[in-house]
């Protein structure tokens, strides 16, 4: 959801910009299109199992946590959690490029599992993710999904990590509270909307109101968020859910909020200075974590570990992301840019852009 921290945005670009500006590379492109077409077919039995698979072990490890006198115990069972339910939280990437006639049903299942149960539903990505593929909008002020923190002052990056451990707060505040108000203002209603509907980190995004089929979407699933909400709160302030188990619910949905917030930090450099990119400069400035690295699959699942490479092929199903490398790996020499996107891991990434905050002050 978006931050109302509004982090210091100026760059060079304001006094004109010396950003070196990097033209498409033909056959990298012309590559990823053609050696990946195939791939773009969406397997079912693979993203529902994955899906149930991820959504089980997640909640019945978060029960297990909630209702264990075993602090060891408790303490593992929250991290199975925690990983479980981020691998599940993260299809909500995959809910926003699929073609939904390709797999019947899987956003309002994803929705029922995940979206609604963690007050993330499918609408606060939809309409929103696709801004940040838009070839004239990635890294501009535009862009929903981009924030310049490399250029940024140091304090801003920890600030970026901490204030996402508040985000189920903010999400209680939003469905049970202002989601209910918001029916008797229209004023409050715009606002909701606007400014607190949205996955964002760039707290200058407003959204558009929604119409048609995607109003109606978003009426229901918001409605079952927020009684979703007022209940989990109704049983917490009752008494009904034990306040020690709530706090669990709490600690584990702000661990998986933080997770996911590092993942964004190192999702990409974050070094473009507000102007529109080439789709070579847009990859460039993106993050893959390939084999043989075994932690990303961890921290960057789904396969968001091939994050730069999302960026050249969108339309490419996750299960089908590392076979595409794979081939494009093999195909293009040593001097094509493709190979200047990969990286060895989450140290490395959060260490360049710690260092390059510092440098430019």
């Amino acid at each position: 959801m978006e931050t109302t921290l509004t982090f210091d945005r100026t760059a060079p670009a304001a006094a004109g910009s010396t950003q070196v500006k990097i033209a498409d590379d033909r056959a990298m492109l012309r590559a990823a299109a053609d050696l990946t077409r195939e791939l773009s077919q969406p397997r079912p039995a693979i993203y529902w199992g994955d899906l149930i698979a991820s959504a089980l072990v997640g909640y019945g490890a978060l029960a297990f946590a909630a209702t264990t006198a075993s602090t060891g115990g408790m303490v593992a069972a929250i991290v199975v959690s925690v990983l479980a339910l981020y691998r599940a939280m993260s299809f909500i990437h995959e809910v926003s490029h699929m073609k939904h006639s390709s797999l019947p049903g899987f956003r309002a299942g994803w929705n029922a599992l995940v979206g609604v149960p963690m007050l993330i539903p499918s609408f606060m990505y939809e309409g929103v993710h696709n801004l940040h593929h838009a070839k004239t909008r990635y890294g501009t002020v535009e862009d929903p999904e981009y924030l310049p923190l490399a250029l940024m002052k140091p304090w801003t990056l920890p600030v970026f990590i901490v204030v996402s451990a508040l985000a189920p707060v903010a999400l209680l505040v939003r469905f049970a509270i202002l989601s209910p108000l918001s029916l008797l203002s229209p004023g409050l209603r715009r606002m909701v909307v606007e400014r607190y509907s949205a996955l964002a980190i760039n707290p200058q995004f407003r959204r558009r109101m929604p119409e048609g089929e995607a109003k109606r979407l978003w009426d229901r699933t918001e409605a079952a968020a927020s009684v979703w909400a007022i209940a989990l709160l109704t049983l917490a302030i009752t008494g009904t859910l034990p306040l020690r188990a709530f706090l669990i619910i709490l600690g584990v949905a702000s661990a998986v909020a933080v997770l996911n917030q590092v993942r964004t930090l190192v999702a990409h450099l974050w070094e473009n200075e507000g102007e529109p990119m080439t789709v070579t400069a847009q990859y460039l400035d993106s993050v893959n974590v390939p084999p043989p690295a075994l932690l990303p699959g961890l921290w960057a699942p789904v396969g968001l570990r091939y994050h730069a490479l999302h960026h050249l092929i969108p339309s490419v199903p996750y299960h089908a992301l590392g076979e595409a490398h794979r081939r494009l790996t093999a195909a293009l020499g040593t001097g094509s840019p493709y190979h200047k996107a990969s990286y060895s891991g989450l140290p490395l990434l959060v260490g360049r852009i710690a260092r390059s905050t510092m440098i430019r002050r």
